[in-house]
């Protein structure tokens, strides 16, 4: 099933994310992939899923 990460592409442009388990909560955002994973694991999280939010959107068809 497709997620839905528009909020989350509209408020971390450009930052890095880590999400919980359900792949929509974002539970640390930083500059570096560190900082965001550092930032989940101060809630409980510890192997959080990363994602970098690029900051400007592309379209890709093929």
């Amino acid at each position: 099933m497709a997620i839905d990460w528009t909020k989350i592409y509209q408020k971390y442009k450009g930052k890095w994310v880590a999400l919980k388990s359900d792949e929509k909560t974002v539970v640390g955002v930083g500059k570096t992939a560190k900082v965001a994973v550092e930032k989940a694991k101060t809630t409980g999280e510890r192997l959080p899923i990363l994602h970098r939010i690029p900051a400007k959107q592309r379209f890709y068809v093929g």
